[in-house]
């Protein structure tokens, strides 16, 4: 073949070389030491690698697999300092309706779905409500409370905007921002009901953040086996 010949050929099609075959290979073991493969993918990726005989067939083996070092590509950073993608987090059944605490306790808290429209009591008793991971059945939910010699306190992340309606007779409800802004595509939650001789307490905070597994005393970091 001429030079001009070879020259019309697409490069995929070009006969692939032992050193653009280990380039390859390179390349699926830095991604199996960062965690991008599992075993079972870079085992069948490697021995496709091998069998290649054309640029055409070494491509598609590393497509999906960035740079040596490059970092992933960050995500939009949420407003208002949410922390969260609230279209995500709007809609759907709500998980529990009611919460009652007679001389008790109740607590919601974690990955619950709040429904338009919750009741909550608590008398002689306390109750926790933690919106800072729950979803929202709709844009506004309503948070009904009646607190009787006892009291409720109520959780929602920054962000989110919070209208508190409630009436307190020797009792009241106390409402804590943190001087943040309402994030416009953050839900709205109502706070309403009643209190004598007890109180509903209103806080904004943040989500918490995940705490690290203790290392064992003596114990290094991992090391991962060298191919």
């Amino acid at each position: 073949m001429s030079d001009d010949e070879r020259a019309q050929v697409p490069l995929p099609e070009l006969r692939a070389s032992d050193a653009d075959r280990e380039r390859v290979v390179e390349r699926l073991r830095d991604g199996l030491a960062e965690g991008r493969l599992d075993m079972e993918e870079f085992e069948e990726r490697l021995e496709a690698a091998y069998k290649s005989r054309t640029y055409a067939e070494l491509e598609p083996l590393t497509r999906d697999l960035p740079a040596v070092g490059a970092t992933a590509p960050q995500s939009p950073v949420p407003a208002a300092g949410s922390g969260t993608a609230w279209p995500a987090r709007i809609g759907g059944a709500g998980t529990s309706s009611t919460a009652v605490a007679i001389m008790s306790g109740f607590q919601r808290k974690g990955r619950w779905t709040v429904p338009a429209r919750f009741d909550a009591v608590a008398f002689w008793g306390g109750g926790e409500l933690d919106l800072r991971e729950a979803d929202f059945a709709q844009r506004e939910v309503v948070i009904n409370c009646v607190a009787v010699m006892g009291g409720i306190q109520v959780i929602v992340p920054p962000g989110v905007a919070v209208d508190v309606r409630g009436i307190g007779i020797m009792g009241g409800f106390d409402q804590r921002h943190s001087g943040e802004r309402a994030d416009p595509d953050a839900p709205r939650v109502v706070v309403t009901g009643f209190a004598f001789w007890g109180g509903v307490d209103v806080r904004v905070k943040p989500p918490k953040t995940p705490k690290a597994p203790k290392r064992l005393k003596g114990e290094g970091p991992s090391l991962r086996k060298e191919l």
